[in-house]
């Protein structure tokens, strides 16, 4: 089949020696047919990620990156597992074939999965739709979203994929640690949020499997539909508050013009897309909760940790590591991406 027009040639530094890899498949992946062709996805900012065909099937390739790494980051045995686990339910994710985690194939550790062929949105205005689209867009996300938060992780296997309670005070200690392992300059507004954050989490305590990146961009639709075919980069996925996730998932309500997920100022009636408010009232009707008290903390915290994972693509672009050609453009985010979240903190 035709190579994705998102896809290219492998870049210099990501490049690795495709016969080991088309042996190891040859051995590990059953239906698997030479000859294997290779070509890289644009964009993405942290697991490079590849486009691979024999001579029936297409596949998709996620490793490491190479270089040095931060402790516990790029964990693609961790995607490779919550991806398989989901599997086993009704919940869409592709299809797994296999995980190396034998460096010396490639040089990094990798999975294979299933190509699942459809339609990725990188804008979430959806330019060009009608307004009925989009509306059924956004809301077969929201579904997703929900359904992702019901699912019984212990019954498929996922009770020890994270720590059970105490999520935001474990991932904000986290955060602040991998920031400062990658910090390249000093941000007075990301300092304060390391001060504001630990004293403000709400009240209560749940756990769910948490994406960790639940976005329109990392969802494949149907190709005619309104209908999610498959969730995509798991790899902040963990054992978590199902909220973090809704926090992220809303940023866009939030952020300001310029901002890649910005939503705060459209039309959003003349859209189609739904207010936050109505967005959130669904979420709540599929998951059995009257609301959501203090949403503004859950999007805090995932403007939060947006500007540390962006600080770390800085530092990646610094280092020679980072997987996209983009990299020191996105990490210069950071600092306007912390400004924003104590913006809305010191008004929560």
């Amino acid at each position: 089949m035709d190579a994705p027009a998102d896809t290219g040639p492998v870049t210099e530094r990501h490049r690795f020696d495709e016969g080991a890899l088309e042996r190891y498949m040859a051995r590990h992946v059953a239906g698997f047919a030479p000859p294997l062709t290779v070509r890289q996805f644009a964009g993405g900012q942290s697991n490079p990620t590849f486009f691979l065909t024999d001579a029936a099937q297409s596949y998709v390739l996620r490793k490491k990156p190479p270089g040095k790494l931060l402790p516990s980051a790029h964990a693609v045995d961790r995607e490779y597992r919550v991806i398989t686990a989901l599997g086993k339910t009704d919940f869409p994710v592709p299809r797994t074939y296999c995980l190396c985690e034998d460096e010396t194939v490639i040089g990094q550790a990798f999975y294979v999965m299933e190509w699942v062929q459809g339609r990725i949105f990188r804008d979430p205005t959806l330019p060009g739709m009608a307004s009925v689209e989009r509306r059924a867009i956004y809301d077969a996300m929201n579904d997703t979203m929900a359904r992702l938060h019901r699912v019984d992780y212990q019954a498929i296997g996922l009770g020890d994929y994270g720590k059970p309670g105490n999520y935001f005070e474990r991932q904000i200690a986290r955060w602040i640690k991998q920031y400062e392992a990658s910090k390249t300059e000093d941000i007075a507004s990301f300092d304060a949020l390391v001060a504001w954050l630990p004293h403000n989490i709400p009240p209560g305590d749940e756990t769910s499997i948490a994406h960790g990146d639940f976005r329109l961009e990392n969802m494949i639709l149907h190709p005619t539909e309104p209908r999610v075919l498959a969730v995509l980069d798991w790899e902040l996925s963990t054992l978590g508050h199902p909220l973090a996730d809704v926090g992220y998932n809303v940023m866009g309500y939030f952020t300001p013009p310029g901002q890649p997920s910005h939503l705060a100022t459209l039309d959003l009636e003349g859209t189609g897309i739904p207010k936050l408010d109505e967005y959130v009232a669904a979420y709540c009707r599929r998951t059995g909760r009257e609301r959501i008290d203090r949403l503004e903390f859950y999007v805090v915290f995932a403007l939060f940790r947006s500007a540390a994972i962006i600080q770390g693509i800085a530092m990646r672009a610094k280092t020679g590591s980072a997987s996209a050609e983009n990299a020191a453009m996105v990490g210069a985010f950071a600092r306007r991406i912390a400004d924003v979240a104590w913006q809305l903190a010191r008004s929560a």
